[in-house]
């Protein structure tokens, strides 16, 4: 797994990592650890996984624990930011990582629900949990940044534009969270080699990844975008509140739309 920050870098803080009980969100969670951060392994069904990873970090000497949340589910989300105050008083980092949209089986509006509306709903419930000097980091994916002005794929169609419409309902927040000297940071990559959603895109359009990986010339794979997610909770904020991750040549011809 890559890491790009220092021992002890993040020693004393809290973070929680929505979604890391696997994937990308797993290996932030674990290079946020590595830095010294308490950490909150968030899964909505894989228990075991999380458990497992717990004991990883725990072996290694860090701190973690692992909470299930729907985050569909307000009253499922409001009892997970409970347990975090309950076990260490508050938060000073939240990456919102969780998305999805192309499982199967989830009901219709189900990309929307979870990539815009849990989302606002996340960061609403865990403001009261928050202080001054805090961070929000927010995963998303070129594809869905650059939507309005760049199609993406068909069949990443619905997930691009729901995690575009979570990205722009949390950018109307930045006043307020401002105001509470919170900041925010949206990590947009490529197409990340190795993550279910690339797998769901292979299978739905076979040869979409490979052809992706030959436009762009390289695509990150898990360790290494999630080290770059990890980074950015601790590098100063863009200008414009955006880390581009990757190519973005396929996207914009200079004037990057936020």
């Amino acid at each position: 797994m890559s890491t790009l920050l220092k021992p002890h870098s993040l020693d004393g803080k809290r973070a929680l990592v929505t979604g890391s009980s696997r994937g990308i969100g797993a290996d932030t969670v674990s290079n946020l650890a590595q830095a010294g951060a308490s950490v909150v392994v968030n899964f909505r069904n894989k228990e075991k996984r999380a458990l497992q990873l717990v004991e990883k970090i725990e072996a290694a000497g860090g701190t973690a624990i692992a909470v299930g949340a729907d985050l569909t589910d307000p009253t499922s989300v409001a009892a997970m930011f409970d347990t975090v105050r309950n076990a260490w008083g508050g938060l000073d980092i939240l990456v919102l990582n969780a998305s999805g949209g192309m499982e199967s089986g989830m009901g219709e509006g189900y990309a929307m629900r979870l990539n815009r509306d849990a989302q606002v709903n996340l960061l609403t419930t865990a403001l009261p949990l928050m202080e001054p000097g805090s961070r929000v980091v927010f995963v998303t994916s070129h594809q869905a940044h650059f939507i309005r002005t760049v199609p993406t794929m068909a069949e990443y169609e619905p997930v691009a534009l729901s995690k575009r419409a979570g990205e722009d309902a949390l950018r109307e927040m930045i006043p307020q969270l401002d105001d509470l000297g919170i900041a925010f940071v949206v990590v947009s990559g490529d197409m990340i080699e190795g993550t279910i959603t690339a797998t769901l895109l292979e299978r739905a359009n076979p040869g979409a990844i490979s052809a992706r990986k030959e436009a762009a010339g390289r695509l990150y794979n898990v360790s290494e975008f999630a080290a770059e997610v990890a980074r950015a909770v601790v590098e100063p904020v863009p200008v414009d509140h955006t880390r581009y991750i990757g190519d973005v040549s396929g996207f914009t011809d200079g004037l990057l739309d936020t």
